[in-house]
């Protein structure tokens, strides 16, 4: 057979297996997995003693996003770099509508802002802000064209927060469609009201971004939004979630048989709310929605993606510079103010060694650590088979692990464009070898070998979790 490449005798794990083999690649797809005989002319890579797995899925990404002023600083350029060399071979990022303006506009800007500059393959989820009866109709077309996910917040009241009433709509909507309310579930109403009294009172340091965004406030949203969907008969998923409590509604929505999912970050599972006490302005790179929460909370989270009452991990990798630079405001626009942090961190590039690092270490098995960063994302956002596993007719994306090289993590050595890394100087147990995007190799050791450019958008078909 005409192999274009084949990877000799690496440890292949998959979300259900781990077995020793070799694999093919033929234009671009896995073409044969096992004892694979080959002409001597055959692109060969040797795997011995490295870990094959599927290129990582990041399901939640802020690429080239403006937001309270201030723009991300990685757009899709850097942000792809980053993802490849971390490992993650698809992203799917948001497009955000503008406020009495059509679903359309946002996805041919957000089109435009991606097409030929990334690293990687990638889709989009649509962020809905406004959302009347007579545009009902263009979510429909939206799906039609590949985008088969939705977006509402239940916070950032006349920024991003949609009603009850603009949340049923949209969910009932998703019943005709196929398609799927992804929520981010946060009591909005409550948590500006926190917010006006803390700033009233003088508290104005980074800490207070959080102690105004209590875990009871991302559970009863949590719960609202379960109910709602419930009241619908549609698939839920809920984005970045943080709080221990917000993940037992899940669970206990799932215990009734429910189609509700969720998503935690990695820096819900490594960091915590000690990390908003450091000195000076320090606490604000750790600025996000929702916030950081008290330590013992992410002991929660490791069980419940243990469980399955978590089913994904996702970065939100939303990064703004700690200093404004290069004509973009930083997050030092909320110097005297918390309020005005620009919301979000990077993490696109440690996503993957981070939770390898938890196989290393037993918290996770090799084939969870698949589940949750590959072919669970796949599955539930319309991507699998093509995408999410390594096995015959599978899109190429392949990740080599070298198991036993540790990798110290740091802001000096990140493709990211950001100007710190919230796991600065953390070594994890894991490096990556090589990434190959549908078969073409994209990174060797430090090196990026393919084009920057290499990227595909993929459109991904309609919802159906089970």
């Amino acid at each position: 057979m005409g192999y274009d490449l084949i990877i000799r005798g690496s440890t292949i794990v998959t979300a259900s297996d781990t077995f020793v083999a070799d694999i093919a690649v033929e234009k671009g797809r896995i073409a044969a997995v096992g004892h694979i005989h080959s002409a001597d002319d055959v692109k060969t890579v040797n795997g011995r003693g490295l870990v094959a797995v599927p290129g990582g899925i990041d399901v939640h990404t802020h690429f080239d996003m403006p937001f309270m002023g201030a723009t991300t600083a990685d757009d899709f350029t850097s942000g792809s770099a980053a993802a490849i060399f971390g490992g993650t071979t698809t992203v799917i990022d948001f497009a955000i509508q503008k406020r009495g303006k059509p679903l359309q506009e946002a996805l041919d800007t957000w089109h435009e802002k991606a097409e030929g500059k990334t690293a990687v393959d990638y889709a989009f989820h649509m962020i809905v802000v406004d959302l009347p009866e007579k545009g009902l109709k263009e979510m429909d077309r939206i799906v039609d064209q590949g985008v088969s996910t939705f977006k509402l917040f239940m916070a950032y009241p006349g920024i991003f927060m949609s009603d009850d009433a603009t949340i049923f709509r949209a969910l009932t909507r998703t019943k005709e469609n196929g398609g799927m309310v992804c929520m981010h579930a946060e009591n909005g109403g409550v948590i500006d009201v926190l917010v006006k009294k803390a700033l009233a009172e003088g508290r104005i340091e980074p800490k207070y971004h959080a102690l105004t965004r209590p875990m009871s406030a991302e559970a009863e949203a949590t719960r609202r939004a379960i109910a709602l969907a419930e009241i619908a008969g549609v698939p839920i998923y809920f984005v970045h979630l943080s709080a221990g409590d917000a993940m037992d509604e899940v669970r206990r929505a799932r215990e009734r048989a429910l189609p509700v999912f969720a998503e935690t970050c990695p820096q819900y599972l490594y960091l915590s709310y000690e990390d908003y006490e450091r000195p000076g302005f320090e606490g604000a790179k750790f600025v996000m929605s929702p916030p950081l929460r008290p330590k013992g909370n992410e002991e929660r989270l490791w069980k419940g993606l243990a469980q399955n009452w978590l089913q994904v991990v996702s970065t939100d990798h939303c990064s703004f510079c700690m200093k404004s630079g290069g004509g973009k405001p930083g997050k030092e626009l909320g110097k005297k103010d918390f309020s005005k942090i620009p919301n979000g961190a990077p993490g696109v590039e440690t996503r993957m060694l981070l939770l390898w690092d938890a196989v290393q270490k037993g918290r996770l098995s090799p084939n969870r650590f698949v589940e949750i960063t590959a072919t669970a994302p796949a599955k539930l956002f319309g991507l699998y088979p093509r995408k999410g596993h390594l096995g015959p007719g599978a899109d190429a994306d392949i990740v080599l692990i070298d198991p036993k090289k540790k990798h110290t993590i740091s802001a000096k050595t990140h493709h990211a464009r950001v100007d710190y890394n919230p796991y600065e100087s953390r070594t994890v147990d894991g490096s990556i070898r090589h990434v190959f995007l549908r078969g073409k190799q994209m990174v060797d050791g430090d090196r990026l070998t393919g084009r920057p450019s290499e990227g595909r958008f993929l459109r991904r078909s309609p919802v159906s979790p089970n």
